[in-house]
């Protein structure tokens, strides 16, 4: 089963810069502000966050490290779980491992068959999952084969990636919890919530969490704001599968501009205190994940200053 988490984890980090060195630095940061999981995207070629978390192992004692997401095409779950044995004895009980199918057009670099997604990441979840609780698998189905063992089982979670309802859904059927990304939080707590529930009573399974990616400014700038959108969100816009779920969110946003009423709702910001609240008020029903935006800030500064709010909300 996976580990308890501890009194701060409901307000996490996401730590992003392509410099490894950099990246290293700032989940020390985060972990002195009081952040409850750090964690690391695999988009864009960036350097693997399996490895960096090993690195950070020797270092940081209290973090939690989460993975958002690995894509499932380029990793055979026999592999992935030999990396996350490693990192398990070197970071006991404090490995988080998100899995998700990406896009196409990511996956395209592989050379993967992008087809039916909710399946391929179903046998991948259980396949893992079933691993990490007894130790050995011996999966066969139509996307995932693998068969093996570990020297012991392992407290890992497994959560999966989650836009629409079908994906949440699954990750309340076979999954330790769902992460969101840039999904308005009227739309994650209206549609997710109960599409996750449903699919974990429909398994007789105890509800798992949402980790609610909350794409978070600390700057009472509105033009700064709209800058920040434009960097961090909009290229999402892009993509079908999130212009999707814009559309279920009841908003209609294009390429070039986001609607004012949709980075009121999805992007917190303001005042350090103003941002530390929201941040509180979105943990009572979810875990967050802190994903900071910078308009006419470097990365750092923006990074720094929402640990300055994430510190104000878990009374660091």
């Amino acid at each position: 089963m996976p580990s308890e988490p501890d009194s701060t984890a409901a307000i996490g980090v996401v730590v992003q810069p392509d410099e490894t060195s950099t990246t290293l630095e700032m989940i020390g940061l985060a972990e002195q502000a009081g952040a409850g999981t750090v964690w690391l995207t695999t988009g864009r070629f960036r350097p693997d966050a399996l490895t960096i978390m090993a690195a950070a192992s020797r270092f940081t004692t209290r973090i939690r490290m989460g993975a958002a997401v690995v894509p499932i095409w380029p990793r055979h779950p026999l592999a992935l779980a030999l990396q996350v044995d490693a990192l398990e004895s070197l970071a006991p009980g404090r490995i988080r491992l998100g899995l998700g199918p990406s896009t196409p057009a990511a996956m395209s670099s592989f050379g993967a068959d992008f087809r039916r997604p909710l399946s391929h990441l179903r046998e991948y979840l259980n396949c893992l999952r079933t691993l990490f609780r007894e130790g050995r698998v011996d999966f066969r189905g139509e996307f995932v084969r693998a068969k093996g063992k570990l020297a012991t089982p392992l407290p890992t979670e497994v959560l999966g990636s989650a836009l629409g309802p079908g994906a949440f859904r699954l990750c309340g059927e076979a999954a330790d919890g769902a992460i969101t990304w840039v999904c308005p939080p009227r739309y994650v707590k209206t549609t997710g919530l109960p599409a996750l529930r449903s699919g974990a009573i429909a398994t007789d399974r105890v509800p798992p969490p949402i980790v609610l990616c909350v794409p978070t400014l600390v700057s009472e700038d509105i033009g700064e704001l709209r800058r920040a959108a434009q960097r961090h969100i909009a290229p999402y816009m892009g993509f079908e599968y999130y212009r999707e779920m814009f559309r279920r969110s009841g908003y209609s946003p294009d390429d070039q501009q986001l609607p004012s009423s949709l980075l009121d709702e999805l992007v917190v910001h303001g005042s350090v205190e103003e941002v530390a609240a929201r941040l509180s008020e979105l943990a009572t029903w979810s875990e967050v994940m802190v994903f900071p935006l910078t308009g006419g800030l470097s990365d750092r500064q923006g990074f720094e200053r929402c640990l300055e709010a994430i510190g104000k909300a878990v009374g660091k």
